[in-house]
């Protein structure tokens, strides 16, 4: 058997959306073709913006696609969500570059799945072909490190039998138990909590506020505007602007319409407020959020209730919200281990890498230790 060769893509339109689509299949809408190809059409991930593909793509004798990993070669680390500065600036101390590095990832996206696409998910010598090439082109393109972000537990085993550093974080995701309606879930809850739960709601709905639920189809350019102004709010209100442009979302709702939903809160007919969501078959995945001023629970109903509203009613057996936010404890989301590996050129500072991804996975243990207890839930009815 020959050794498997593997190509480097400077661009996902290079590779074939069917035979890439293929691989990814439909339960994970960001590593779809049409997804990557809308983040490099628009502008969001480009060489100017410090993304630069390099996609790696191993094909068979007949020249199918046999396996692929997303990959970037990255002038920074913005976007990824898996924090590494406290490493860029050790290396920035000790007179070496840390920048570029490559990075296998969905860009801006910090939701879990496979990054080893693999045809056959037996196919070992594929995926480990795939990770030494990953690492023989860091060593080629002088790139520090190579990291994979977020890949999901049948991934895991390969990245550390191939030598990748486990570091373990946390999100908070939501399970859906069968609910028959938003009610049913609340019972779930212990009392206090539940009464704080439907507090927040009426407080929303005494205000007047109402919302409808738009999928990709029926957002048009004028009012992808509007959806987009409100999210915009978000990021400048933190220095910055979002990270898909206007253009992004135009051309995704075009070419995944079936994968978008937008929350829209209306008042008097205005909007004022809106959350931008993807979806499969079986997961919701909460991504952007805005509103035009601040008004009393209003964050939580759009992102989090009408989510598990539209979950109960649509039949996801999941709701993954993003990432951070201990407040999502209280509204019925519980912690889950993510996962990233990591692999670093300079054998110290790999070396130092592994004794503080282990100590930082102890503490991360703790800590959803500490959260859970915090959980609403009745304690037989913990998911």
């Amino acid at each position: 058997m020959r050794t498997p060769q593997v190509t480097v893509n400077d661009s996902i339109g290079n590779v074939s959306a069917d035979e890439w689509n293929r691989l990814v299949g439909v339960d994970y809408p960001f590593l779809r073709h049409e997804f990557l190809l809308a983040a490099e059409h628009s502008g969001s991930v480009s060489p100017d913006a410090g993304w630069h593909p390099c996609h790696l793509c191993m094909y068979d004798d007949t020249n199918k696609l046999r396996a692929a990993l997303p990959l970037y070669k990255k002038d920074h680390s913005w976007g990824e969500f898996v924090f590494d500065w406290a490493w860029a600036r050790a290396y920035e101390q000790a007179g070496l570059q840390y920048y570029p590095k490559l990075v296998s990832a969905v860009p801006f996206t910090p939701a879990p799945s496979r990054r080893l696409l693999l045809r056959d998910q037996q196919d070992q010598q594929a995926a480990f072909a795939l990770i030494e090439a990953a690492i023989a082109l860091a060593n080629d393109t002088d790139c520090s490190s190579l990291h994979v972000l977020f890949p999901d537990s049948a991934d895991l085993p390969l990245l550390r039998e191939a030598g990748l550093q486990m570091r373990k974080d946390c999100q908070f995701h939501w399970h859906n138990n069968n609910y028959t309606n938003f009610d049913d879930f609340l019972a779930t809850f212990n009392s206090a909590k539940r009464k704080k739960t439907r507090r927040d709601r009426r407080r929303v709905a005494e205000a007047g506020v109402t919302f409808r639920r738009l999928r990709g189809g029926d957002l048009d350019t004028g009012m992808w505007q509007i959806v987009y102004r409100l999210i915009s709010m978000t990021f400048m209100r933190r220095g910055s602007l979002p990270y898909f442009s206007l253009d992004f979302f135009i051309k995704i709702s075009r070419s995944l319409p079936d994968n978008i939903l937008v929350i829209l809160a209306e008042q008097q007919n205005d909007p004022i407020a809106a959350a931008v969501f993807f979806e499969s078959e079986r997961v919701l995945y909460g991504r952007y959020w805005g509103s035009d001023a601040h008004y009393d629970a209003l964050h939580f109903e759009t992102c989090y209730y009408q989510g598990i509203d539209y979950c109960i009613d649509s039949g996801k057996e999941l709701f993954e919200p993003g990432t951070q936010g201990e407040h999502k404890i209280s509204r019925g989301f519980v912690p889950v281990s993510t996962w990233s590996a990591h692999w670093l050129k300079q054998p110290e500072f790999f070396s130092a890498i592994g004794d503080y991804v282990d100590a930082e996975r102890r503490h991360v243990e703790r800590y959803m230790q500490a959260v859970d207890s915090h959980s609403p839930y009745k304690s037989r009815n913990r998911t």
